[in-house]
């Protein structure tokens, strides 16, 4: 029988053990219980009477009016004090949440009489306001704005914090690298991004404005027509008309269920994006434009970099050369671009571009695009909107920028979705917007984080032609972080190899292919890597375990690098006879297929794992598969050393 659609239930997660099951329902009907009776005790057929009072309708004029004015302070002030304290580290941090929750936990009352003490015209503060400026705020409308404020605004505070929190700095670092400058990028990215936050703590601000009792009463007031909002006209009537005052705190609670049902829970939740899935019938990409793409701007920049903290090295490049940045996890690739891009205090750069030091530069003044690993499209702003972002934030006008972009998305193969936002793209058509956002920015350096990694093979080929031919004319200088050799063949003037930091390699593809000088380039490259040291018999002592002979030792005591190629490798059922200097006994423990061949993976007891490359005949003649016992073997000459 199949189940019907929905969410599985679980029963160990739906069915509450009595112990707990009975104080929950206990909490939920001593919540209830003072709602039912508001509701019970309302006199319904009064309730028209009771809110069109004329006293009722000027105190709700009235905390409309403070209620309004308060959330307008809570945005100005309290907008800025959360990005504070979820982007910016300082000391007494602790202290500032600390003081923005005080007022939550405070006692309304003990909150006035602070307020008075604070602004009162015997106050610290009040003196001096109602001598230069003739504001007394006790006793004043203002006053119980200011007193609204003070409960209402960490609620707005603390809604927002927990978005900017949840929202990934990417984002951000992404608009400042396209030229946006902060107050741009805070405006234009990180509001839009955490609406939904924001919409929640404005909604709560309000509606605990419009409620505030007590700080009110003790700091402004209780004057009809100027501080007696709705819930001090509610504590009035209690006395005089019972009535009355429950129809007015059914008005109330009417107001505050509202608001709470329509935020629907937002307020404990950060500022995620929603990201769809794209659809199954998604058209394919529109074709590419074979138009070239439009010339780089005049100029030509040179690249200077001295890295030093937790990268240490110097790069110097010519105007148009590209470098491919290769290296193990952890070897420090992307804290070099962010380095270059003033992002990290983790690692610092003095960068020249051209004749230029822009190393005092904010990262918005250094024309240093970025494409980082995930992308970071906004998510608010359609295809064509990203692409055109950086033009935007360098002052192009809008329709030239849209113009520029359009042309960038169709040499991309992305033209026909440019009014596509990012959550309806597949992961390679939002990789190829990423891309054509940086490249459509005119920067002079051009940082690219593994940018074909989510691009299928057919794909990635045309978009590596698309860069390819961008870059022959870039008047710049590209550094493309990867792990795919033949990124780093076709794109790359230079192989720029790091390892915890530190240069090992830094020479044409070519040479680091023939010759590479680390394992983990050599392992990229397809190749076997054993480290050794060189002994006097003209072997290497494998770092490992075993020994290597080789046709052309280096000198005796010197660290070298075993480079294998898997064709070079034999393999054997029975121990080869003739030629072999170097064989050993195995078991296979992998068979992976590579193009028309077979990889085969060797352990040894005598050396290190060793992969073979063999036909799918010899494979099948030998008998091969996961635990067979074989012999391996490689001759002398096809040991290629390289000196560490």
């Amino acid at each position: 029988m199949r189940r019907p659609l929905g969410r599985s239930r679980d029963p160990a997660r739906t069915r509450a053990p009595l112990a707990l099951a009975l104080p929950a329902l206990l909490a939920i009907a001593f919540l209830l219980m003072p709602l039912i009776g508001i509701l019970a005790r309302t006199t319904w057929g009064d309730l028209g009477a009771h809110l069109s009072a004329p006293g009722v309708t000027r105190a709700l004029k009235l905390s409309l009016l403070v209620s309004f004015w308060a959330l307008g302070l809570s945005l100005l002030l309290g907008v800025p004090l959360a990005w504070l304290l979820a982007r910016v580290d300082f000391p007494g941090k602790a202290v500032v949440r600390s003081l923005v929750l005080l007022p939550m936990v405070l006692p309304p009352t003990v909150g006035g009489v602070a307020l008075l003490l604070g602004f009162g015209r015997r106050g610290l503060l009040g003196p001096w306001l109602e001598d230069t400026f003739g504001v007394v705020l006790p006793f004043h409308t203002s006053g119980a704005v200011i007193a609204a404020t003070f409960v209402a605004m960490p609620f707005l505070v603390i809604s927002l914090e927990g978005a900017l929190g949840g929202l990934r700095p990417g984002y951000e670092e992404t608009a400042a690298s396209l030229g946006a400058p902060p107050v741009r990028v805070f405006l234009t990215v990180t509001l839009p991004m955490v609406t939904p936050g924001l919409i929640a703590g404005a909604a709560l601000t309000w509606a605990r404005a419009l409620g505030e009792f007590g700080a009110t009463i003790t700091f402004a007031g209780n004057l009809p027509g100027t501080t007696q909002t709705l819930p001090l006209q509610v504590y009035l009537l209690l006395q005089d008309s019972p009535e009355a005052a429950t129809s007015l705190s059914l008005l109330l609670l009417a107001i505050a269920m509202a608001v709470l049902i329509g935020l629907r829970g937002r307020w404990t939740t950060g500022a995620a994006v929603r990201v769809r899935p794209p659809r199954a019938d998604e058209p394919p990409p529109a074709p590419a434009d074979e138009t070239p793409p439009p010339p780089a701007p005049a100029g030509k920049w040179s690249l200077h970099a001295d890295v030093t903290g937790h990268d240490e090295l110097t790069l110097d490049a010519d105007p148009g050369t590209t470098i491919a940045v290769v290296g193990p996890n952890g070897a420090g690739k992307t804290t070099l671009l962010r380095a270059l891009l003033g992002l990290t205090p983790r690692a610092h750069a003095r960068l020249r571009l051209g004749e230029r030091d822009v190393t005092a530069l904010p990262p918005h003044r250094r024309r240093v695009a970025w494409v980082p690993q995930e992308g970071a499209l906004f998510p608010h702003l359609s295809a064509l909107g990203n692409t055109a972002y950086g033009l935007r934030a360098q002052g192009v006008r809008r329709a030239e920028a849209r113009r520029e972009a359009q042309r960038w998305l169709d040499r991309l193969g992305v033209g026909g979705l440019a009014h596509r936002r990012p959550a309806q793209l597949s992961g390679g058509q939002a990789q190829r917007v990423a891309l054509a956002r940086a490249l459509a920015a005119r920067p002079r350096l051009l940082l690219l984080d593994e940018p074909l990694a989510a691009l299928d093979q057919t794909t990635r080929a045309h978009v590596r032609h698309t860069l390819r031919r961008h870059l022959d004319g870039f008047g710049g200088v590209c550094l493309i972080v990867t792990h795919d050799p033949v990124e780093a063949v076709s794109l790359a003037d230079r192989v720029l190899v790091l390892d915890e930091g530190r240069t090992l390699q830094d020479a044409p593809p070519a040479e680091v292919t023939r010759h590479p000088r680390s394992p983990w380039v050599a392992r990229m490259l397809g190749r076997n890597a054993w480290p050794g040291t060189a002994g006097a018999d003209g072997t290497l002592a494998l770092a490992g375990e075993g020994r290597l002979v080789v046709a052309d030792p280096p000198a005796p005591g010197a660290r070298a690098l075993a480079v294998i190629a898997p064709e070079a490798v034999s393999v054997h059922r029975e121990r080869p006879e003739g030629s072999p200097r170097n064989v050993w006994q195995g078991t296979v423990r992998e068979i992976t297929t590579a193009g028309s061949r077979l990889r085969v993976l060797v352990t040894s007891g005598e050396a290190p794992d060793l992969v073979a490359e063999i036909t799918p005949q010899a494979a099948v003649e030998l008998g091969l598969a996961d635990g067979a016992e074989v012999w391996t073997s490689v001759k002398a000459t096809e040991v290629s050393v390289v000196t560490l």
